[in-house]
């Protein structure tokens, strides 16, 4: 049965906004070829969307850059204005963007381990509020979170996980009660990361891999044919509470101590460094983890020409070989589970590794699984959760918007 044509015209405005969604800025004749429609069809299709006000002028293109042909349209961005948020257990980081993604406004503030949770929670709000002000925002349309812990994959609920803080949930629900008009969703940061190496970073030529988180703590995601796999409770990936060889004990349902997390933590990567002599002072928000094995790196990369106060080659080299001995363990067991193909050494530790650490891990990864397994370092670091939750809060904007079209 044919569609009618007030369903066909649905279809077709839906194809045109992925496309310039996808594309970015288009001319009528170049969304007349890319979606194989008729001249009259696409005429309409453009004077529709841009009534609705989901598309307008942006520029124009060609040649002599005149004419109806030559006008570039694309996404109206002001449509809508978009938050995202970092939640990590010392702090917040937010940006604001249009729906397009450029970024308005971003700021981050410092929460202390101390902080009651109605003053952490009021800290953070106050802070997307802010930002929203600074970006000259009315009202957001769609608020994306990203936190540590487990998300009820039913509910899509932050569920109660052992040493977070408490702040960690109400935050949502503040969120949703001074921001009633907004969207607002949380998920995983790990899971949020990897979907930014796969849009933006390492992972962009992969539909399957496992993203393996190092920064303060550990944790993993899994991206199988093109879709995150979150598991029965939300708890694919947890890989810190991962039984593995070197720790002193075994993990338990309530600390991962003793488990992956022992050996690849920011602080056991910084108590490895210090046995063999290394120390850096971190940048601001970072782990000292990564900023001991960013100085092993430039030790290792400068040969003799090593500059004062830096750590020797050879003891930079020694310790990398350790830490990638370390790493080796978490990425042996996921590939010998899932057969991803492609690890990426995820998180600001991954980023600050570099080509020379994942060239590290994934020799030792050879010895240890007949599974070809590619590692790759993160492209995106520490920001990677960011981007991530601006990618699905803007996904789920134009999902909203453009299905009203």
């Amino acid at each position: 049965m044919p569609a009618s044509p007030s369903t066909a015209r649905a279809i077709n405005d839906r194809l045109a906004l992925r496309l310039l969604q996808d594309e970015g800025p288009l001319t009528a004749p170049q969304l007349k070829q890319l979606t194989g429609l008729s001249r009259p069809t696409v005429a309409d299709l453009v004077e529709r969307l841009a009534v609705s006000g989901l598309i307008e002028v942006v520029g124009e293109a060609g040649a002599q850059r005149r004419g109806p042909n030559a006008r570039l349209y694309g996404i109206a961005a002001d449509r809508a204005q978009l938050a995202a948020l970092d939640v990590r257990t010392e702090g917040v980081a937010v940006l604001v963007s249009d729906l397009v993604g450029r970024v308005l406004a971003e700021a981050s503030v410092p929460i202390g381990g101390d902080t009651g949770t109605g003053a952490a929670v009021e800290r953070a709000v106050t802070l997307v509020e802010r930002a929203a002000k600074q970006a000259g925002a009315d009202r957001l349309h769609t608020v994306g979170i990203g936190a540590p812990g487990l998300i009820d994959p039913a509910s899509g609920e932050l569920r109660d996980s052992s040493g977070l803080p408490e702040w960690h949930r109400r935050l949502v629900a503040v969120l949703q009660e001074r921001l009633p008009r907004a969207r607002v969703s949380v998920e995983n940061e790990t899971n949020l990361a990897a979907l930014a190496e796969q849009r933006e970073g390492a992972a962009r030529d992969r539909d399957t891999f496992v993203l393996l988180w190092l920064g303060h703590g550990t944790g993993a995601a899994v991206v199988l044919d093109g879709r995150l796999r979150r598991g029965a409770s939300g708890g694919t990936g947890e890989i810190g509470f991962l039984p593995v060889p070197g720790t002193s004990g075994l993990p338990s349902a309530t600390d991962c101590e003793g488990g992956f997390h022992s050996l690849a933590g920011s602080a056991a990567i910084t108590a490895l460094a210090e046995e063999h002599g290394i120390t850096a002072r971190p940048e601001a928000g970072e782990p000292t983890g990564a900023a001991v094995v960013r100085a092993a790196v430039r030790a290792v990369s400068a040969g003799t020409s090593v500059p004062q106060g830096a750590p020797a080659p050879r003891t930079a080299d020694v310790f990398l070989d350790a830490l990638a001995e370390r790493l080796a363990l978490g990425a042996a067991s996921v590939a010998a589970v899932l057969d991803p193909g492609c690890v990426v050494l995820g998180g600001e530790v991954g980023q600050t590794g570099g080509a020379e650490l994942a060239g590290r891990v994934a020799r030792r990864l050879e010895r240890m699984t007949p599974l070809p397994t590619e590692v790759r370092p993160s492209a995106l670091g520490g920001g990677a959760v960011l981007r991530g939750a601006l990618l699905t809060a803007r996904e789920s904007a134009q999902e909203t918007l453009f299905g009203a079209s």
